[in-house]
């Protein structure tokens, strides 16, 4: 399993959000390529970034910090998330040197864009499904849908999607722990492996996915807990790496 360090773009800078709120930031960095440095050092085998701004804008707003991330650490897998609504978008991502980009709000709109970019960029769609109590949220969290999150999991079972990155929103940020028994469901649901997102708090939370890993969990996406020192990368990555 994967400890997968956030790294949360907002006006050029490294911030959390609150469940995402962006008018509950706080700012960690104004230098995300050494922010992302510091998550390498410590022994990160791939990072998340979001483009928070993007989210909302629907399109790209700290593609060049992005850009200056996969070129700083050309052998790191990076995954991208955050106004990707179009296949140019997918291809300039890719071209500088991201491996892998997460569809969200598109994916529930249009899921058959999913299908359709999964064909186009074989092995580098990730979907992202952000959900409050089991419902899908879209828009960067603004609006909160209909539609089981499970049911949308199996709706890409067969479009070759390499993972789902699965977000409780509402412990997104909160630092009150991961919430495990959804992303159990969640991995359950489908064929799909599925990164964990929000909550994550300190090593009891790597150490309960790690448990559950077997049923399909590849990593654990973790921001605010490493900002403020509650869990470190190292030692949960050492963790996940032992028997």
């Amino acid at each position: 399993m994967l400890i997968i360090p956030a790294i949360d773009l907002k006006d050029g800078e490294c911030v959390r959000l609150r469940q995402g709120r962006m008018d509950d930031s706080t700012v960690f960095s104004s230098d995300p390529v050494a922010m992302a440095g510091q998550w390498v050092n410590a022994g990160a085998r791939r990072l998340h970034l979001v483009d928070l701004n993007g989210a909302f804008a629907g399109e790209p707003v700290n593609g060049e910090v992005v850009k200056a991330i996969a070129g700083a650490y050309p052998g790191l897998p990076i995954q991208i998330g955050g106004g990707i609504r179009s296949g140019d978008t997918i291809e300039a991502y890719l071209g500088a040197g991201v491996d892998y980009v997460i569809i969200g709000t598109k994916a529930v709109k249009q899921p058959e864009f999913v299908t359709e970019m999964c064909r186009q960029f074989p092995g580098r769609i990730i979907v992202g499904i952000d959900a409050k109590n089991g419902k899908v949220a879209t828009d960067g969290w603004a609006e909160v849908t209909d539609a089981v999150a499970v049911d949308l999991a199996r709706r890409f079972e067969a479009d070759g999607v390499s993972a789902i990155v699965y977000t409780d929103i509402d412990r997104d940020g909160m630092m009150q722990g991961v919430n495990v028994n959804a992303t159990v469901a969640m991995a359950q649901a489908s064929s799909i492996p599925v990164i964990a997102s929000g909550g994550i708090t300190d090593i009891n939370d790597i150490r309960a996915l790690k448990e559950v890993a077997d049923q399909g969990i590849l990593g654990a996406i973790t921001g605010r807990a490493i900002y403020e020192g509650t869990l470190d990368v190292a030692q949960a990555q050492l963790l996940c790496d032992s028997a």
